[in-house]
């Protein structure tokens, strides 16, 4: 029985819920497993790093924040999705050593609003939030055939990142003042909410007051407290919601796919088990990866 030894990396780290993700997909696979937290501060990250590479051992690294542009810069190679975001969330180890970054939160993005409510095939789309996750989140809405994205940012001047990755995505997008949002929203067909979690508890009581109606999707990237008050407030008028759990679930079957196969672009034996073992894992109902989905992760 082949063992894999992986972690996931970043500061704080404790509260990740990837080693049970992990842990209950490698149960179905039949493979042991040695999936742990580790907390790394981004100050002793190339320290971290060295060390790690000399040990040998490692088959693949969970990435979250504050070191997802580092693991970018730090890997010998870079998928094109990384060289276009800036930021990974997922390093594998090769065989031979090397290292591959690759950005698997743009498939589970993609996943967790198709699989809260099908929408059509060019959808009209705003992001709420201009950090690093907003980038991922401009790559999966473009995935999802989007034409254009508006991103709704409290400060113009700091949407350079998300419309640099944009213009190399070859994506569409417009940074509009936060304050034009709750007028907006109802817009839409799917609305990513990038934004820490109650970041955007004053938007969701503002928007709530307008009595709107929609019928898109709303996925907010933070799970606790869940539903969040930008999302109770989407389904109060009408739209589908999804919690960042399930972007977390499907993002981790693509580093499943990284840590066992070396590529992400072929599924996994058993993976409709893993993944629904997945979401029992974490209390979430039971989904595939939506074929819309794998279609457009196979054809990237």
């Amino acid at each position: 029985m082949e063992r894999y030894a992986a972690a996931v990396l970043g500061h704080p780290v404790a509260h990740s819920l990837s080693p049970v993700l992990h842990s209950a997909a490698y149960r179905v696979m039949g493979a042991e497993w040695d999936y742990t937290r580790w907390d790394v501060p981004a100050e002793d990250w190339n320290g971290f790093w060295r060390e790690r590479v000399a040990e040998g051992f490692w088959r693949g690294f969970s990435v979250t924040m504050p070191l997802k542009s580092l693991a970018a810069t730090q890997a010998d190679e870079r998928t094109a999705m990384v060289e276009a975001l800036g930021v990974a969330n997922t390093l594998v180890f090769r065989a031979d050593g090397s290292t591959i970054a690759d950005n698997t939160d743009v498939t589970g993005i993609m996943a967790a609003v198709i699989a809260a409510r099908e929408i059509p095939s060019e959808p009209r789309c705003a992001i709420l939030g201009g950090g690093g996750t907003a980038t991922a989140a401009v790559a999966a809405l473009h995935g999802l055939g989007a034409p254009s994205i508006d991103v709704f940012v409290r400060s113009l001047d700091r949407a350079g990142k998300v419309t640099d990755a944009a213009a190399r995505l070859g994506a569409t997008v417009t940074a509009r003042a936060w304050g034009e949002a709750a007028a907006s929203l109802a817009d839409y067909d799917a609305v990513i909410c990038t934004l820490p979690p109650r970041g955007a508890d004053e938007l969701a009581a503002e928007f709530a007051t307008l009595n709107a109606s929609v019928s898109g999707v709303l996925l907010d990237a933070a799970y606790d407290p869940w539903p969040s008050a930008i999302a109770r407030s989407w389904q109060d008028a009408g739209g589908a919601i999804a919690p960042g759990i399930d972007m977390l679930i499907f993002q981790a079957v693509d580093q499943v796919r990284w840590f066992t196969l070396g590529r992400a672009d072929r599924p996994v034996p058993r993976e409709a088990e893993l993944t629904a073992a997945m979401c029992r894992a974490v209390n979430r109902p039971e989904r595939a990866i939506p074929q819309r989905v794998r279609e457009a992760r196979l054809n990237r």
